[in-house]
């Protein structure tokens, strides 16, 4: 990451702006796509102040069209592309799939399936020409298992398979594709669940096997190290960034208990058992 161009969807706030501040200093500019115009404009001016040209352009992922000629744009106007980071997604709410509002079903996966694919599609071309690059998708450990998310559950499951297929597909022309899977991650949109009484903070703190919130800057740490040179024999991963969750769950979910919340009560009856014997 020493040239190029750096591409950020989703780049106005969260996960995609962190990427972009961690990232920016590797490369000769920062382009931000995301639909937010206002937060776009203050986003950009921070990773120019911070000493990386930062370029803005607003559009909507989930049109493979303005995808296309957006990518040609930046190739024009801004220069090589040489890291894509795709974070642009939306949330949903807890629902089962006989309830799901299907409207809101087909928006979550038109942007963060499609509108992945449309992102990969555009920018990539370019790349397999260079023969050089490397894109970061954004999973989920919803890619993992099953939650009480109808839409946005197996759209992340969707990411995972799809980043593997990317990576045998652009490896040939010298382009690594990885992900990183995040848990519960205390970006705008997850606090302004907090905020709106839909999400349990004390739930999120203690999700994993280590008790503590994730932050955007957590998950951009990982996604700087997977997107650089130092990573250049990993492709084709997708890497949880999730302080234990996915461990955490299913050793928790184990039928014969979790050894030191039941540890009391086997000693105690062993005790008696002993007592008894006596």
């Amino acid at each position: 990451m020493t040239d190029g161009v750096l591409v950020v969807t989703g780049g106005a706030s969260g996960i995609g702006l962190a990427c972009a501040k961690a990232m920016a200093g590797e490369h000769r500019a920062v382009v931000l796509i995301d639909m937010n115009e206002d937060a776009l404009a203050a986003s950009a001016s921070a990773i120019t102040d911070a000493g990386t040209p930062t370029h803005t352009f607003t559009a909507d992922v989930a049109d493979a069209g303005a995808m296309v000629d957006l990518a040609a744009q930046v190739e024009r106007d801004v220069g090589p592309v040489r890291t894509l980071v795709t974070s642009a997604g939306i949330l949903e709410n807890s629902s089962t799939v006989m309830d799901a509002d299907l409207d809101q079903c087909a928006r979550v996966w038109d942007v963060n399936y499609h509108g992945t694919v449309y992102t990969v599609r555009a920018f990539a071309r370019a790349m397999t020409e260079r023969k050089k690059g490397s894109i970061l998708t954004i999973g989920s450990t919803n890619s993992y298992g099953a939650m009480p998310l109808p839409a946005y559950g197996p759209s992340k499951t969707a990411i995972l398979r799809l980043t593997q297929l990317l990576a045998v597909e652009l490896g040939r022309f010298g382009i690594r594709v990885n992900g990183v899977a995040p848990t519960y991650v205390l970006s705008p949109a997850i606090q302004s669940r907090i905020d709106s009484g839909d999400r349990d903070p004390d739930v999120i703190r203690k999700a994993g096997a280590i008790e503590m919130f994730v932050y955007p800057e957590n998950i951009a740490d990982v996604a700087a190290f997977l997107c650089s040179d130092k990573a250049a024999a990993v492709t084709g991963t997708m890497m949880p960034v999730d302080a234990g969750w996915v461990a955490a769950n299913l050793y928790r979910s184990y039928a014969g208990g979790v050894p030191w919340e039941t540890e009391g009560a086997e000693t105690n009856g062993a005790e008696a058992d002993a007592t008894a014997d006596a």
